[in-house]
């Protein structure tokens, strides 16, 4: 048993460094990535200069509206390139767990989408004039970990699917999008009570948590079945 488990991990690494050092020489994901996020912050800073007072009550949509699009370009990008260039096709002829390779490549999404927003959102902070409260920094950091559990987990078992298919580009944000509305909203509001502490706020962590859950272990499962196709 702790064979099967230590060959798994094993598995699960190597293919998860091969990732990273493929997107070390490309560069492609994390420069578009962070491109498009830093655009749209910017686009919405200088939109609400001129119309809201309170940016704490718009700043929170707009950050998690710049993850979002940023991740999904993302995430659109390894699987395509991957199918493009054989690799999957490659990898699927090794004897290698399906769920493996669906755990490195959630953790490879996760990981790149994670330096992006971690370099964001100083930035973001400082376009929006935010202040966050002691321990806010650490606080707003594992809300945009949670946050981007779920929208990984769920975008790394759609992109198998659209990266097989035409106009991906379009079925991908099709398929996410309602998927991770819940923990959008739940993430959005955890940002916002941050920001502006509100009473009898309603159990938003514990929803992201158990959305989290259910969307990791269903996507894992999927995964094996949908890869194939």
């Amino acid at each position: 048993m702790m064979s099967e488990i230590k060959a798994f991990w094993l598995q699960v690494s190597a293919i998860l460094w091969k990732d990273i050092l493929s997107e070390l020489r490309s560069k492609q994901t994390w420069l578009s990535m962070g491109l498009f996020a830093l655009l749209v912050l910017v686009i919405f800073n200088f939109t609400f200069d001129l119309r809201v007072e309170n940016k704490a009550a718009v700043a929170p949509g707009v950050l998690w509206v710049s993850f979002i699009f940023a991740s999904l370009l993302g995430l659109e990008r390894t699987m395509s390139s991957e199918r493009e260039q054989g690799s999957l096709d490659r990898l699927l002829l090794c004897p290698v767990d399906r769920k493996a390779i669906y755990l490195a490549k959630f953790l490879g999404n996760l990981l790149f989408i994670g330096v992006v927003e971690i370099v964001a959102l100083p930035i973001y902070l400082a376009l929006f004039n935010l202040h966050l409260p002691g321990g806010g920094p650490i606080v707003l950091i594992e809300i945009v970990l949670l946050g981007t559990i779920g929208i990984a987990s769920v975008g790394t078992l759609f992109s198998a699917i659209a990266s097989s298919g035409r106009g991906r580009e379009m079925l991908l944000p099709i398929l996410v999008f309602p998927l991770i509305v819940p923990v959008v909203i739940g993430a959005i509001r955890l940002t916002e009570n941050l920001l502006m502490p509100q009473v009898n706020e309603p159990p938003w962590l514990g929803l992201i948590i158990v959305f989290d859950v259910i969307f990791l272990g269903v996507s894992m499962l999927a995964f094996q079945f949908v890869i194939e196709e």
